[in-house]
């Protein structure tokens, strides 16, 4: 089901050193560093297929459109508002010709089919999930924050089984999520992805990781996993580092971003 336009309240703002612009609700969940590097771990080529599940207001996928020239992009969010800002963001960021948005539930892959995505057709999966449960914080007054940032029980591996299902075989799965639940999307991938790779992301220099990149491909190498260094977003005097600016302001893709 196509887009409609959007009728929050929203601002316009810059990210990637200005090279995008985004229309995004002015309360609840905004786009932060997240989406950012999901698209700069996404590996792409021009010509090839991905598909930014729960894209949002299309941050993540409209960044890797803007950096891999040809890559054809469909966005699925299935907020129909936040659907229609990522309709919105296209137009706006002139990326008509080679991204789309599609409402649709990231869990239902014969919905998903209707909205033209099919079995086995997709290149590149990226993906940024709801990844804490209801127990983890204290839930949002927000009803978009909370879909945003809380998922129920199983929520990945459903979304990784929609992964597999849209990816061609040898087809390349890419997701953001919690440091400490890396085991989680370890059992998650292992049905029907292998050749895992695994970057950290820390705060800072010195700190514990708080998210983890993945990257898996269809069908891969089973058991076989790469752990990257991990990027410091910021030195031990709180300062960005030059690795994170490269990545979150001048929109270079990160060293797990090879296949």
């Amino acid at each position: 089901m196509a887009a409609e336009p959007a009728t929050l309240e929203t601002t316009e703002d810059a990210v990637l050193g200005g090279r995008l612009r985004l229309r995004q609700p002015k309360r609840g969940h905004r786009v932060g560093h997240d989406a950012i590097l999901l698209a700069a771990a996404a590996g792409a080529r021009t010509g090839e297929r991905a598909v930014d599940l729960g894209a949002g207001v299309g941050a993540a996928g409209l960044a890797l459109a803007a950096r891999v020239i040809g890559l054809n992009v469909t966005l699925v969010e299935i907020d129909r508002d936040l659907c229609g800002l990522a309709a919105d963001n296209v137009r706006l960021n002139g990326l008509d010709e080679r991204v789309r948005v599609v409402l649709g539930d990231a869990e239902d892959a014969e919905a998903l089919a209707a909205g033209g995505l099919r079995t086995g057709t997709v290149d590149r999966v990226l993906m940024n999930p709801p990844f804490n449960s209801a127990g983890q914080q204290q839930a949002s007054p927000d009803a978009r924050r909370r879909r945003a940032h809380v998922g129920e029980s199983g929520l990945l591996s459903r979304w990784v089984a929609t992964a597999a299902t849209l990816l061609k075989p040898q087809g390349v799965l890419t997701l953001i999520w919690r440091a400490d639940g890396l085991p989680e999307v370890r059992d998650a991938l292992k049905q029907a992805f292998g050749s895992v790779a695994v970057l950290p992301v820390l705060p800072r220099d010195g700190a514990d990781a708080i998210r983890v990149l993945v990257r898996a491909v269809k069908s891969g190498a089973a058991g076989e996993e790469t752990i990257y260094p991990p990027l410091s977003l910021n030195d031990a005097q709180g300062k960005p580092t030059a690795a994170a600016e490269a990545v979150l302001r001048a929109g270079e893709a990160l060293s797990i971003a090879t296949i």
